[in-house]
């Protein structure tokens, strides 16, 4: 993996625009997807799936080869079963919405889960009267399998959790989790947003019923999600919207809904998202996730290398750099996160997360108030981390305070 040479495809590094760490809110574009959506503007701007000539015909082969792109990438056979979302939000959504939960079932997440996976449950906890299950996770914020399995008992309907966090950067070993669902005759949803642009996934092996994702962390145009599900469940859902191209025939009376993948995609799609995602997936395929996956893990080390001297820093998550998935949550004594990211973006435009992280539970029932985030992904190198971290140790030095 020539990380040189990738840095180049990236415009804002190529123009030395700052260091960017944010990539675990979305990751930066390379030329080749910024060119995919430029290319559908120019030269095939039309809608798919409605009209017979060459130019609508050429949006709906992108569709078609997109889907298969997304099939191959992630080691499934069906291109019909990947659904495109806005993100990986409106995926947990449609199957929240779609599952057909009714008052008293029982649905089962961790106590570490984003927002995205939190509030559509807290939701339908207060309008339907769904019963809310919660596997708790050790001090450092890692999955506890043991209490996992206590969590998922006999009369579990739905099994709702992340692939790795995005505050510890913790990895859920789904496979396992989709193992103990199942024995319980529960389904299982992942929330991958965090975890699919940094690892080789195969969907058929892991057996989750549903994986979610967000394509504007993994190189791909904003506002782009995927949603994946085994045929019988994508079967089984309603959609979550409802309108044209979602439907087979519709009478004044009755509405017959469209096979899958069309019944969840109703109206007019982001043709030039599309477009982008499959450049980023034939980027992404290029470079090797497992290359990738080896780059965060270094990048992650030096890290916690470089930071080991810095006074009055402390960690949120797990010591080990090993497993932690792209990601550094921290906090310096004396200071805010917005304070730590605002210095370090004007000291030295060192770009960083701050805040709750869309994780408010978790930092609640940990009695913080908040983090710093530093995430890294493929275009990252050891200067950029040289320089988050010297910028890091003289705000601490300036502005932090130690406790005695």
């Amino acid at each position: 993996m020539n990380v040189s040479r990738l840095r180049n495809d990236f415009p804002t590094i190529r123009n030395n625009e700052g260091v960017y760490l944010d990539s675990a809110c979305q990751s930066l574009r390379p030329d080749r997807v910024i060119g995919a959506i430029t290319d559908y503007y120019e030269n095939y701007p039309s809608c798919g799936g409605r009209s017979v000539y060459g130019m609508s015909a050429k949006v709906s082969l992108m569709i078609d080869d997109t889907r298969e792109k997304a099939a191959e990438f992630f080691s499934t056979d069906d291109p019909e079963c990947y659904i495109f979302t806005k993100n990986c939000t409106e995926g947990i959504n449609t199957v929240a919405r779609g599952f057909g939960l009714r008052n008293g079932d029982i649905i089962v997440t961790t106590d570490t889960e984003h927002n995205s996976n939190h509030v559509p449950w807290t939701v339908l906890s207060e309008e339907i009267g769904i019963r809310r299950v919660y596997s708790r996770s050790h001090n450092n914020g890692e999955f506890d399998i043991e209490n996992f399995k206590m969590a998922v008992k006999k009369g579990v309907k739905l099994v709702s959790v992340h692939h790795s966090s995005n505050v510890t950067g913790c990895i859920v070993p789904i496979k396992e989790a989709a193992e103990i669902a199942h024995d319980v005759g529960a389904k299982i949803m992942i929330d991958g947003s965090q975890a699919a642009p940094h690892m080789k996934l195969d969907l058929k092996k892991t057996d989750a019923d549903f994986y979610t994702m967000s394509v504007h962390k993994m190189l791909g145009p904003s506002g782009m999600g995927i949603l994946y599900g085994k045929r019988e469940c994508l079967e089984s859902i309603k959609p979550l919207t409802a309108g044209g191209g979602a439907v087979g025939l519709a009478t004044y009376e009755h509405t017959d809904l469209a096979p899958i993948p069309d019944k969840f995609e109703a109206g007019l799609q982001n043709y030039s998202g599309i477009a982008g995602t499959k450049a980023a997936l034939e980027y992404l395929s290029s470079v090797g996730m497992e290359e990738i996956r080896d780059h965060d893990r270094r990048l992650m080390r030096y890290i916690f290398k470089r930071v080991s001297g810095i006074e009055g820093l402390s960690t949120v998550g797990p010591e080990d750099p090993d497993r932690r998935c792209g990601v550094f949550s921290f906090n310096i004594d004396g200071l805010s996160p917005h304070d730590i990211a605002m210095i370090l973006d004007k000291m030295d435009s060192v770009m960083i997360r701050s805040g709750m992280h869309c994780a408010h539970p978790f930092f609640a029932s940990k009695g913080i108030e908040g983090s710093a985030r530093a995430s890294v992904y493929l275009y990252n190198n050891e200067d950029d981390i040289d320089r988050f971290a010297n910028a890091l140790g003289k705000t601490a030095e300036m502005f932090g305070r130690s406790v005695l």
